[in-house]
């Protein structure tokens, strides 16, 4: 039993069924060629969805927090901080607002989630993106070469977040990664499935654990490897010593906003 694999377009076997939101029984199949382990087509994603941020996602807050460490010393080392960057299904906002904390001109975009805590600073199409961010979205993907490549015509150079899949692949129950309460996780990478994307698009590709790099520049694994992990351990501490915060830029902008906006239209 064989389906397209949504990544290289080759055969891509079925390994097992396994239960997703306790009440449908689902197959899964992996790609020999590229390394992606998917879903069948997910008929039941209405009902996954019902809630944007599922239910047992208790290391949302964590979660943004550590990338933000870790992004911090990216943005700061290896690109230019001076540029705009995007926050790519950036949920309520959280992301975003703690890179502009650390002074970097951050904007998020997320068609389905409520930005609550960055309103104001929305991505606008027109903009040129020196890096876009994106965590734990690569999983959530139905198209995922449709969807990497459209982050990609935002911009060449891409910070994420997911889990790899081991090989093989773990049995169901087996791995917590695979979101059965939630049915939401449909797509699951390996390391040479980031290295098929890479090669496709001419792109380095660097990981740290859950982290990775899809970049234009010649980044070597062991740089990304330090810069990361020293972000996470304090290096996003020194990064606050060169950069501004702009937390009351933002504030007095918003606010010129909110005066505005209340301005009769013919005083």
């Amino acid at each position: 039993m064989e389906i397209p694999c949504r990544i290289c377009g080759k055969a891509s076997e079925y390994i097992f069924t396994a239960p997703l939101l306790n009440r449908y029984q689902v197959k899964y199949y992996a790609c020999n060629h590229c390394g992606l382990v998917q879903t069948e087509q997910p008929y039941w994603l209405a009902e996954a969805y019902a809630a944007p941020i599922n239910l047992t996602d208790t290391g949302l807050v964590r979660r943004n927090l550590m990338a933000a460490r870790s992004a911090a010393a990216i943005v700061f080392c290896l690109y230019n901080k001076r540029k705009k960057f995007l926050d790519y299904a950036g949920g309520y906002g959280l992301f975003t607002r703690l890179m502009r904390n650390y002074g970097f001109d951050f904007y998020t975009h997320d068609p389905y989630t409520d930005n609550l805590l960055a309103k104001g600073f929305e991505y606008n199409p027109a903009d040129e993106i020196e890096l876009v961010t994106t965590f734990e979205s690569f999983e959530h993907f139905v198209e995922p070469l449709a969807e990497i490549e459209k982050i990609l015509s935002i911009s060449r150079n891409i910070f994420f977040s997911t889990q790899l899949i081991p090989d093989p692949a773990p049995k169901p129950g087996k791995w917590w990664y695979y979101g059965s309460e939630h049915g939401q996780h449909i797509a699951f990478y390996r390391k040479r499935t980031l290295e098929f994307i890479a090669r496709k698009h001419n792109l380095h590709v660097c990981s740290l654990k859950g982290y990775h790099l899809l970049t234009e520049k010649k980044v070597s694994n062991p740089v990304f490897q330090l810069v990361a992990g020293a972000g996470r351990f304090g290096l996003d501490k020194a990064v606050q010593l060169f950069m501004k915060s702009k937390v009351m830029e933002d504030m007095n902008a918003l606010k010129d906003v909110q005066v505005s906006d209340k301005q009769p239209v013919n005083p």
